[in-house]
């Protein structure tokens, strides 16, 4: 027996490679990124970076009917991006193995929204399961393999950030299972035209009948019964929270979430007069332990957004305790921590920022001089629509960009009163994002005869979750060569006839072109390629300083938003150790007053 410190990703990744995992792949998004890249570093695994989440699972869905154990992972999001495919998948069942890891961020630490993806599994009629630490992500990984290929259905492994980055001790015997299965020919199972669809949803809620005998029996279930006034039901990391703020409390944590134990809650919930749910986001065990016909109390007072914490968990469900008992104080109080020298309060605020030197910086601070309405995406950019440069208009997921660019310049098209706007809409996202989900907008743009100019900010890797290779890189998960796309000729084959290619870091030539396309009768795409500063640290150049005696205080170029651009004795100033060397700062002051170091 061997004992290792993990995270929960870490754990997973292991779990699964115990498992006999031969197949895996991902599109990087926090916090799920870390699965794939732990993976990869297994020999007998493949590993694979896939341009979005939709390919991802359908490359597994190919795995497993093939025979090999496969893990999918994404962020929450993700699975928004694969729905189509999931949605079937259970009809056909998976022959060896499938486990989609979910990926959720209550609190929305690095996501768009925080949509609770435990109903995905209600809605596709899959079983679902929730680790609370990392030893039950390692073991019921493992777990998840025997379920899948015993019911002929996939799971849906449902994770959360502070599970995916928290570390816990984890027991583990170093040994792998070997699985290959033969593939057989069935077309009546697993090719779902409507006829044999409504054959095989009938089977598919027969599996779930008897899922909800193995939720039963699920080991990982468990009963604590300490208090005789107090039971609490929860999940996954949930249970951390709850049993910390009620130490002396009765709690049944549950580790199958769908279909639900209903006997092991119904045993459970007898012994009170009511039960607590303690459950981040929706209220999805409270409302089907309602249906159950139990007396349950939670989202009355247990918040519905942002993550839990011992101390909010406390306070909520002691409110609820006061409500039925009329008893106060029953909620935990958090023991005294010795005061620090400088409260928290008093520290400076330090929101989020583009790198000094960022390829993304002068771009954006273009498109707000320009005045330009800028639809945009996720990625480091997304970070310009924070004052001083304030660059974009709208944004909302992956891709979505290119097509509410289209939709944008359609409805001035016909509108009174924004009448002459179309000639200002403008795209602007990564070369990642692009090959993810913008690559269909550009060819609605094209087919529907729109005018709108893309600008796919190239700097060579996904580096919003940590510098991951994608198709238009040359080099996979592992650091192999293979062919590099070509957004280039990738732009043209779709029909855009002016494709242009720009340094980010030469604003004058970057705004000529810019106005050029912006003013074109016909779609066009900038390719604004740059490394990244981080990824590239060869490019860094001698750092940049103010003259003094020169500068006129006009503050234009701290509209650039550069950390390395600094304010000391009510002067402007460079920091000489952040400073990239870009030249942004130089190229937009009008006095002349920055330089490069001698």
């Amino acid at each position: 027996m061997r004992k290792k410190l993990l995270s929960g990703n870490e754990a997973i990744a292991l779990g699964a490679y115990h498992a006999g995992v031969r197949v895996a792949t991902a599109y990087p998004g926090t916090p799920s990124t870390e699965i794939l890249e732990e993976l990869a570093r297994f020999e007998g695994v493949y590993a694979e970076w896939s341009p979005n989440e939709k390919v991802a699972l359908e490359v597994g869905i190919g795995a497993a009917l093939g025979g090999a154990r496969t893990i999918v992972s994404m962020k929450h999001v993700g699975l928004n991006v694969a729905a189509d495919p999931w949605m079937t998948l259970p009809y056909i069942g998976v022959n060896a193995g499938l486990v989609l890891v979910s990926a959720d961020d209550p609190g929305m630490h690095s996501s768009q929204n925080e949509q609770d993806n435990r109903y995905y599994a209600k809605m596709a009629s899959v079983p679902m399961l929730e680790p609370a630490d990392s030893q039950e992500a390692y073991r019921m990984m493992i777990c998840a393999y025997d379920i899948s290929e015993k019911y002929d259905i996939p799971i849906l492994f449902r994770v959360v950030t502070r599970i995916c980055h928290s570390r816990s001790l984890v027991k583990y015997e170093d040994q792998r299972i070997e699985v290959d299965l033969e593939y057989e020919k069935d077309h009546i199972k697993r090719v779902m035209v409507p006829g044999h669809a409504r054959l095989r949803h009938p089977i598919l809620l027969e599996k779930m009948e008897a899922l909800k005998e193995e939720a039963e029996s699920f080991p990982f279930n468990s009963v604590e019964m300490r208090s005789e006034n107090v039971g609490i039901i929860t999940s996954g990391v949930s249970y951390q929270y709850a049993r910390e703020a009620f130490p002396e409390a009765s709690i049944l944590k549950l580790a199958f979430t769908h279909p639900l134990p209903e006997n092991l809650i119904r045993g459970f919930s007898s012994h009170f007069k009511r039960v607590y749910v303690v459950e981040e986001l929706e209220p999805f065990l409270e409302e089907n332990i309602k249906a159950m016909g139990i007396d349950a109390l939670g989202k009355l007072r247990v918040p519905r957004h942002g993550e839990l914490d011992p101390d909010k968990v406390g306070k909520s469900v002691g409110e609820l305790i006061e409500m039925d008992t009329g008893v106060k104080g029953i909620s935990w109080t958090p023991p005294a921590v010795k005061e620090l020298p400088v409260r928290l309060e008093e520290l400076p605020l330090r929101p989020p920022i583009m790198c000094a030197g960022c390829a993304h910086r002068g771009l954006f601070y273009l498109l707000s001089k320009l005045k330009l309405i800028v639809s945009s995406d996720i990625g480091c950019y997304t970070l310009s629509v924070f004052s001083p440069i304030e660059g974009i208009d709208c944004q909302v997921c992956m891709g979505a960009s290119v097509g509410m660019a289209l939709g944008l310049e359609k409805a001035f098209l016909t509108s009174s009163k924004n009448k002459g706007k179309e000639r200002q809409v403008i795209v602007a996202l990564g070369d990642s994002t692009f090959i993810h989900g913008g690559i269909t907008g550009l060819i609605d743009i094209v087919y529907n005869r729109g005018t709108t100019t893309v600008i796919i900010l190239d700097n060579r890797t996904t580096a919003m979750t940590g510098f991951q290779s994608h198709p238009g890189t040359g080099k996979t998960i592992r650091g192999e060569a293979t062919h590099a796309l070509s957004l280039e000729e990738l732009c043209k084959a779709v029909g855009v006839v002016s494709v242009k290619v720009v340094d980010p870091w030469d604003l004058k030539a970057t705004e000529k072109v810019i106005r050029e396309e912006v003013a074109s009768e016909h779609p066009s795409v900038i390719i604004a390629r740059r490394a990244c500063i981080q990824l590239e640290r060869d490019m860094i150049r001698k750092p940049f300083k103010v003259n003094e005696e020169k500068c006129n205080e006009c503050g234009l170029c701290m509209k650039l938003g550069c950390p390395a651009l600094t304010r000391r004795n009510d002067k402007l100033h460079i920091v000489a150790s952040l400073c990239a060397g870009c030249s942004l700062c130089a190229q937009v002051c009008r006095k002349d007053a920055i330089a490069e170091v001698e």
